[in-house]
C-alpha cells in the first residue's frame, strides 16, 4: 500500500471511529435526558403542569454528543490517566461538566445576538434561570457524565474501546 493509500484508510478509520463514537454518546445522553424529560413531566404532572418537551432531550443530546467530541479533540482531562481509573473518571467528569457549562452559556450568548439582543443579553437569559435551575442543569450532566466516563476508562485500561465493546455485544462462549 503506498503512502497516500495508507493516509487515506487511516482517515477513513478514523473518521468512522470519530462517527460511530458520536453516535454512541447520542444514544446514550438520548436515554438519560428523555428518563429525567420523563422525571420532569412526572413532577410537573403532580401540580397539574403538563409538560411534552421531548424532543428536546434528542436536540440536547445530538449537540452535547459534538461537545464531547470537541472536548476530547482538546484533550480535556488527561492529566489523571496514570492514576487510579476512579481519578480520571471523576477528573474527565467535572472537566467536561465545566466545559458543556461554559459551551451552554456561550450558546446563549450566540443566541442573543442572534436575535438582535446582543450576547450579553442572551447570557443574562441563561443565568436569568437562577442558580437553582443552572446547578440541577449542572448536576444532571454530571451524573448522566460519570458512568459514560467510567466506561472510557475502563475501556482505555483495557488497552481501547473495542475491547470493551466486544464485551458487552459480541457473544462469549460459557465456561
Amino acid at each position: 500500500m503506498s503512502n497516500p493509500d495508507k493516509k487515506e484508510g487511516n482517515l477513513k478509520t478514523k473518521l468512522l471511529h470519530e462517527v460511530k463514537a458520536y453516535w454512541i454518546y447520542v444514544a446514550y445522553l438520548s436515554l438519560v435526558f428523555a428518563a429525567f424529560t420523563q422525571y420532569r413531566r412526572l413532577i410537573l404532572a403532580d401540580v397539574g403542569i403538563i409538560y411534552t418537551d421531548y424532543g428536546v432531550a434528542v436536540i440536547e443530546a445530538l449537540i452535547l454528543a459534538k461537545v464531547l467530541m470537541i472536548g476530547d479533540m482538546l484533550h480535556l482531562g488527561r492529566g489523571l490517566e496514570h492514576k487510579p481509573l476512579i481519578f480520571s473518571t471523576l477528573l474527565k467528569t467535572a472537566i467536561f461538566t465545566l466545559f458543556v457549562s461554559l459551551f451552554t452559556f456561550i450558546e446563549h450568548a450566540i443566541k442573543g445576538l442572534i436575535k438582535g439582543e446582543g450576547a450579553l443579553e442572551g447570557a443574562m437569559e441563561f443565568l436569568g434561570k437562577g442558580p437553582y435551575e443552572v446547578l440541577a442543569g449542572g448536576l444532571v450532566i454530571f451524573t448522566a457524565f460519570i458512568p459514560l466516563f467510567a466506561l472510557r476508562e475502563v475501556g482505555r485500561a483495557m488497552g481501547g474501546e473495542g475491547k470493551l465493546l466486544a464485551l458487552f455485544f459480541k457473544r462469549r462462549d460459557v465456561q
